[in-house]
């Protein structure tokens, strides 16, 4: 089996681990695919020839039978759209302070020897698509998490207009707004007030960032909608379209951006079953220590 090893190399400690990670896999007679930024980690002699090293991360998702990313969510969710793109299944690594989307924390890597074995099973995530639409030309975008169109934080508050399947149904006078894929309900629109929903559902949701009306609410669509926002008075702010907190665009007047659920998914290797929300309370519990 080829494996593709991603290790976020800004984090010592996940280097560590990514080391250790490659060595287990390496005496299990797996062949390894990493990033040449992994130079640096320790291939004993014998297995050298069991290892090759590409320039990309997509290189390395693109050529391994599945994955396995050494980091944070941030990690993850980078690389998760390589996965989606080639089919490709992959686990995370935790060594963030959070991992929602991880599958094993640091210290259960020795699970990773069931891959070898086939003794795992695939949860299938639903990923978002988004066009922003300028005119005659259109920019497209996979989304993991969400898409935010959010105001500068430095100039005045946003009008976001929002149409269902081609109708307008709402109009949000807010710092932004949030259409997060169930995998994203724990992220930045769960930070912004929106609802947990199971990550293995297929839906879409909608929250609003600081919404200047109390009756403004956050909405849970069927995932056969098709929504368009748009900020009606981007000729005297300046708002952005930010996909995963990775991907910023400037919005101009007129722009329209369009979310739907995309035709691929993600899906994420499950080595451990863990009840979502005995697992949601753990991460929950561990982020109020972080913030105290």
């Amino acid at each position: 089996m080829k494996i593709g090893l991603i290790v976020n190399q800004d984090k010592p400690a996940a280097a560590v681990c990514g080391e250790q990670i490659a060595h287990l896999l390496l005496r299990n007679k797996a062949q390894v695919i990493t990033n040449n930024s992994n130079l640096e980690i320790k291939i004993p002699t014998e297995y050298i020839d069991s290892v090759a090293y590409y320039d990309t991360d997509e290189d390395v998702i693109k050529n391994s039978d599945v994955s396995v990313t050494v980091g944070g969510d941030g990690t993850i969710i980078h690389n998760a759209k390589f996965a989606a793109i080639y089919q490709k299944p992959m686990i995370g690594i935790n060594m963030g302070r959070i991992g929602f989307v991880a599958g094993l924390e640091y210290y259960e890597i020795k699970e990773l020897k069931k891959l070898l074995l086939n003794d795992y099973t695939l949860q299938r995530r639903m990923l978002l698509n988004v066009e922003l639409r300028r005119g005659d030309t259109t920019q497209s975008f996979l989304a993991v998490n969400e898409a935010a169109v959010t105001r500068d934080i430095l100039k005045p508050i946003i009008d976001i207009s929002v149409s269902l399947n081609g109708e307008r149904i709402i109009t949000y006078r807010a710092d932004g707004m949030i259409f997060a894929t169930p995998t994203g309900s724990t992220a930045y629109s769960f930070s912004s007030g929106g609802p947990v929903v199971e990550p293995d559902m297929e839906c879409i949701l909608l929250t609003p960032i600081c919404p200047h009306a109390l009756s403004s609410r956050q909405v849970v669509f069927r995932d056969d909608a098709v929504l368009t926002a748009k900020v009606d008075n981007a000729d005297t702010t300046q708002g952005y379209l930010v996909i995963d907190g990775q991907t910023n665009v400037e919005l101009k007047n007129g722009d329209e951006v369009v979310i739907r659920k995309s035709d691929l998914y993600l899906d994420l290797i499950i080595l451990k079953e863990k009840n979502f929300y005995t697992l949601l309370n753990e991460k929950l519990k561990e982020k109020n220590s972080y913030e105290s």
